[in-house]
């Protein structure tokens, strides 16, 4: 049952032009969820094709009318992208405020988006969505915003007696499209030097990607409560789809000194709107960068072959191909899987299961640590920097004091051992 500040909203859809519709308009129940609402009534129908102007039929729009009135529901989302003329249509004739999938998903990340980066790409694709469907009604809002970003000096009504509204209104958006564009091309180039940095250093990248409230933060929190270097590193949590937009990267360092940057990034959902895949490739880009992918599957779902597959189109969608992958079955703890459980490259477990996560560690480093060779290298004791130094970023096997130098049998990756290559022992 909803709590008493949650929307009650009737979620509809064509139950003959979608593939498994059950489970999509299971989605759409937890994403109206996800917006702080309450799916309080459900209508279907069997069209074999909408109907132009209303999406459903005439009677089925007559029947949505006297179920809002019945029910005193104002608002129903749909599990489909209306065209504007269709919601406009249907608002008119129902009396009911419509909200399309994409709209919605809009409207969960616009409640969402916390960095500037991900408000910025969030606007865009707010802005790309608004732009076709423009009303007459829009046109005071519109100019009221354009005239306040020009510092009151009227907006744009004075670009030429010629336009309409309706033109001023999407001359309007389209320039704020381009001043968001241009904001997030700049923060763009902040990234790139982070990111240059990072690859300077040489560490793996490994990041985590999959269905939304899959378990990808708790599993980033999970190894980084192991081997990160603080609890103020934790990333943000919770059972809801989309908790979280911004993509977020720690470094962990293991034991034997080997260390890899870890990325999680924003979850995926089926028909994730083009323009918001558009608007986060740059966010997206960790996983087109990653040396390893881990594919985060929530394994108590039933439906949970069905989100597999939304990340492989999404990946796809963004450019990721040809990575190598971990497919990790989490929330093993929610089923009768025995767990932790590795076979391959498919793993069984929980999230919040230290056993887990160990098992999972071992086998990120078996994929992403496979280069890494073990010499001998002597060093000289006035090099003493280069000995502390490998101390805490490589793993020694073996250390020997000699009469010429320290002499370190040493687990290097490949940037390390070209950097001290003029130190190695050649053997005899």
């Amino acid at each position: 049952m909803p709590e008493n500040n949650v929307q009650n909203v009737i979620i509809a859809g064509m139950s003959k032009t979608v593939s498994n519709y059950d489970y999509s308009m299971s989605e759409l129940e937890a994403l109206v969820a996800a917006n702080n609402m309450y799916a309080a009534l459900r209508i279907d129908q069997g069209l074999e094709k909408p109907n132009p102007a209303t999406y459903f039929g005439k009677g089925k729009v007559v029947e949505i009318k006297e179920m809002g009135e019945a029910n005193d529901l104002n608002i129903m989302v749909i599990n489909a992208d209306l065209t504007p003329s269709q919601v406009r249509n249907l608002e008119t004739e129902t009396g009911l405020q419509i909200i399309d999938r994409t709209g919605l998903i809009l409207e969960i990340f616009g409640n969402r988006a916390r960095s500037k980066e991900a408000k910025l790409q969030v606007k865009i694709a707010q802005l790309q969505y608004q732009l076709p469907r423009l009303r007459t009604s829009m046109a005071n809002r519109l100019d009221q915003q354009a005239g306040a970003a020009a510092g009151g000096g009227g907006g744009y009504t004075n670009r030429g007696s010629g336009e309409t509204q309706i033109e001023l209104n999407r001359r309007t958006i389209q320039d704020r499209i381009s001043h968001a564009k241009h904001e997030l091309k700049e923060l763009n180039k902040d990234d790139e030097v982070r990111r240059a940095q990072r690859d300077k250093a040489g560490l793996p990248n490994v990041a985590l990607v999959g269905y939304t409230n899959a378990g990808k933060s708790t599993t980033m929190n999970g190894l980084v409560r192991l081997f990160g270097k603080g609890e103020d590193k934790q990333v943000f949590e919770k059972d809801m789809l989309f908790a979280t937009l911004d993509t977020s990267i720690r470094q962990l360092t293991f034991p034997d000194n080997k260390q890899l940057l870890l990325s999680d990034t924003v979850g995926f959902v089926s028909n994730l709107p083009h323009n918001l895949i558009n608007a986060f490739r740059s966010t997206l880009s960790e996983a087109a960068r990653a040396d390893l992918l881990i594919q985060v599957i929530d394994y108590s779902d039933p439906h949970y072959k069905e989100m597999m597959a939304t990340t492989e189109t999404t990946l796809k969608a963004i450019g990721v191909t040809d990575i190598p992958m971990i497919y990790a079955y989490n929330k093993a703890d929610r089923t009768e899987a025995n767990y932790p459980n590795v076979q391959d490259d498919q793993l069984i477990y929980a999230a919040k299961d230290e056993a887990s996560l160990q098992l999972l560690t071992k086998i990120i480093k078996k994929k992403v640590f496979k280069d890494f060779v073990t010499t001998t290298l002597l060093i000289p004791f006035s090099d003493g920097d280069v000995v502390a130094y490998l101390n805490d970023h490589a793993n020694i096997l073996k250390t020997d004091y000699l009469a010429d130098g320290t002499q370190l049998k040493v687990e290097l990756n490949a940037v390390d051992a070209q950097r001290y290559a003029h130190y190695e022992v050649t053997p005899a």
